[in-house]
C-alpha cells in the first residue's frame, strides 16, 4: 500500500468507524451460521457467511471484515490452518479471529493460541458470551486501527517534511532515494565531515550589478527569482545538489551525497542547460533594460570537504576546499555564456564527447594559488 493510500485511509478513519461493523462467520453447519448471524444482526452488526476455509480466505482477501468467527472442525482446511494463514499475512495479521470449537482439551486450546487466535468460544454458543467477546474485540480492534492510522499519518507527515526540506537542496529523484533508504535521511545531512571527490560548479550572472542600478527593486527580485529558477531546474534535471545561493551566484555539486560515476559529464550537461535555457531570457532583459547579460560558469573536479559548516546559530551543509575555490575562480574569469573547466573535467568531457568544442586557455595562475593550472573553455552548442 503506497503512502497516498495510507494517508487517505488515515484521513477517513472517522468515517470508517461509522460504517456497520462487519463480521465473517465461517462454519460448515448452515444452522449454526444462521443462528450466529441472527444474534449479531440484532445488535446492529453486518454479517457474511462462508461454509469452508478456502472461501473464507478468499472473502477476507477480497473484502476484509472487522472480525472473523471461525469454526475449528470443517471439511478441507481446518479453522486452525485458516487462522494461522490469516495471522501470517501482514495485510490480515491484525484482523481479530475468534475460534469456535467443541474441543475442550488443552492441546486444542494451545494449538489455537499458536495459530494466533484472539479468543475462543465453546459450542454450544452462549448468546451473552458471544456478544460480550465480540464487543470486547470490537473495541480492541477499533483502538488498534486508530493507533495504526495515527502512526501512518505521522509517518506520512514526517516523510513529507523530510521531502520538503531535502527538496531545497537536491533533485526530487535524490530526495525520494534518500527517503526510501533505511535510516539514510537521518544520516546523510548530519554525518561528520568527510573528505570526498566532488565536481563543483559555480554559476554567476554577468553584468547583473549594473542592471540593478537602473531597475526597480521589485523587478530585481523577480528577475533573480526567474534566473535562479532556470538554474535550479537545470541542476535538478541532472541530479545535482544545491549548496549555496549568494547574490546572483550559485554553487552546486555532483558525486554528493550519492556517488555518480559520470559526475563531470553531469556538471557539463547542467552548465549547457543553464546557458541554453537562460539565453532567451537574457535577450528579453536586454530589450527591456538595454544591457547585455549572460551566465558565466566554472567547473572543477577534485577532493573537497563535505559537512555542516557554521556556528551554533546558523549551519550550512556545504563543500569547501581548493576544488571549490578553483571552480569559483574559473567562474570569475568566464565571459557571459562561457564555461571554463579545469584539466580533469576537460578530459572527462573529451573522452565522452568526440566532437566537443574545447579550447585551451593555457596555464593560468588563479587568485589564491601559487602554481598555474591548465584552463579550458568548452563551447555550448548554439553559442
Amino acid at each position: 500500500m503506497n503512502e497516498a493510500v495510507r494517508a487517505k485511509d488515515a484521513g477517513n478513519a472517522h468515517g470508517a468507524a461509522q460504517a456497520p461493523y462487519r463480521i465473517l462467520i465461517v462454519d460448515d453447519d448452515p444452522d449454526m451460521s444462521a443462528y450466529l448471524a441472527l444474534l449479531l444482526r440484532k445488535e446492529g452488526m453486518a454479517t457474511e457467511v462462508a461454509h469452508d476455509g478456502e472461501s473464507a480466505i478468499t472473502r477476507v482477501l477480497t473484502s476484509p471484515p472487522d472480525l472473523v468467527l471461525l469454526d475449528v472442525m470443517m471439511p478441507g482446511i481446518t479453522g486452525f490452518d485458516v487462522c494461522q494463514q490469516l495471522k501470517s499475512d501482514p495485510e490480515t495479521a491484525l484482523l481479530p479471529v475468534v475460534l469456535i470449537t467443541a474441543l475442550e482439551d488443552q492441546d486444542s486450546r494451545v494449538r489455537g493460541i499458536e495459530a494466533g487466535a484472539d479468543d475462543f468460544l465453546s459450542k454450544p454458543v452462549n448468546r451473552e458470551e458471544l456478544l460480550a467477546r465480540v464487543k470486547t474485540l470490537r473495541r480492541l480492534h477499533e483502538t488498534r486501527k486508530e493507533l495504526e492510522n495515527r502512526r501512518l499519518a505521522a509517518e506520512v507527515a514526517r516523510k513529507e517534511a523530510i521531502r520538503a526540506a531535502f527538496s531545497r537542496y537536491i533533485s526530487p529523484r535524490l530526495a525520494e532515494r534518500i527517503i526510501g533508504g533505511s535510516g539514510a535521511s537521518e544520516e546523510l545531512f548530519s554525518s561528520r565531515p568527510q573528505r570526498t571527490t566532488v565536481v563543483a560548479l559555480f554559476a554567476d550572472l554577468r553584468g547583473f550589478t549594473r542592471l540593478t542600478e537602473r531597475t526597480e527593486v521589485s523587478q530585481v527580485v523577480a528577475m533573480l527569482n526567474q534566473y535562479f529558477t532556470i538554474l535550479t531546474e537545470a541542476a535538478y534535471q541532472h541530479d545535482a545538489t544545491i549548496f549555496n545561493m549568494a547574490g546572483d551566484a550559485l554553487l552546486i555539486g555532483f558525486n554528493v551525497p550519492f556517488a555518480q560515476e559520470d559526475a563531470a559529464m553531469r556538471a557539463w550537461l547542467t552548465a549547457q542547460e543553464m546557458v541554453t535555457r537562460f539565453a532567451p531570457v537574457a535577450l528579453e532583459w536586454e530589450k527591456a533594460h538595454g544591457l547585455a547579460t549572460g551566465v558565466g560558469i566554472g567547473i572543477c573536479m577534485g577532493e573537497a570537504i563535505l559537512g555542516n559548516v557554521g556556528s551554533p546559530h546558523y549551519t550550512s551543509y556545504t563543500i569547501i576546499g581548493n576544488t571549490v575555490n578553483t571552480a569559483a575562480r574559473l567562474m570569475q574569469l568566464a565571459a557571459p555564456n562561457e564555461v571554463l573547466v579545469c584539466g580533469e573535467v576537460q578530459e572527462e568531457i573529451r573522452n565522452a564527447i568526440a566532437d566537443a568544442r574545447i579550447e585551451s586557455r593555457g596555464d593560468v595562475t588563479l587568485r589564491g594559488r601559487s602554481e598555474p593550472i591548465p584552463v579550458f573553455a568548452v563551447r555550448v552548442p548554439g553559442t
